[in-house]
């Protein structure tokens, strides 16, 4: 007879979760099924319910532990901004990575079936940090820096479009004839906005004379 293995409750969690993210890349919300998330581990469905009570209860777990892997990697991305300006393709490209790993679609099917996420700030340090480096670059560069606003703004912006991209994003830029092939496109599109926010304004543009206020 084979030796039962004991993990600790938390350690038997993050096994389960691991295998329901596995899950949800390869086959989306649908293919996290209890049954399906045991055999990929060889447990029992009870040690899977034991742990997370019912499927729903599971699924919600899911998207808390994304959100959970989604600040880990974001706070490695601003480790890496130590010296110089920060350059924000690989937080743009790290959000876009989770939402496609089936997080989009397991977040939409959860709103639909009425699970509202309460909380808030899965953004904020990465706002605090870009709104410092934007002071401290326009301080040296003699430029205008956005207020904060303008960067919680334009990130709040872009974490909307990478979440919506794999339900809705072929869909969208189809719309204005766009192709398939113009994802990536779009991606580093959301790139040099998020640059050119922090980047502030040049030292004679006051209210108004940005791009909109030069013209006629």
């Amino acid at each position: 007879m084979a030796t039962r293995v004991r993990r600790n409750p938390d350690d038997a969690k993050r096994m389960i979760l691991d295998a329901a993210s596995r899950l949800l890349a390869a086959g989306g919300p649908a293919a996290v099924q209890v049954r399906a998330v045991a055999a990929e581990i060889g447990v029992s469905d009870a040690a899977v319910n034991h742990h997370f009570g019912t499927r729903e209860q599971l699924l919600e777990s899911l998207l808390r532990f994304g959100g959970t892997k989604l600040k880990a990697e974001l706070h490695a991305v601003l480790g890496a901004w130590t010296d110089g300006p920060i350059d924000p393709a690989e937080l743009v490209r790290a959000l876009s990575a989770l939402y496609a790993d089936g997080y989009a679609e397991l977040a939409l099917a959860l709103h639909r079936s009425g699970w509202r996420d309460t909380g808030s700030g899965l953004l904020d340090e990465v706002v605090d940090r870009l709104y410092a480096q934007a002071l401290h670059q326009c301080a040296i560069g003699g430029r205008t820096p956005p207020p904060r606003e303008a960067i919680q703004l334009t990130v709040a912006g872009l974490h909307q479009a990478v979440a919506t991209e794999p339900l809705f994003g072929d869909e969208f830029r189809r719309s204005v004839g766009l192709d398939t092939t113009a994802r990536d496109r779009m991606l580093d599109w959301w790139i040099e906005i998020l640059r050119t926010t922090v980047a502030g304004q040049g030292p004679h543009a006051g209210p108004g004379r940005g791009a909109a206020g030069r013209r006629g």
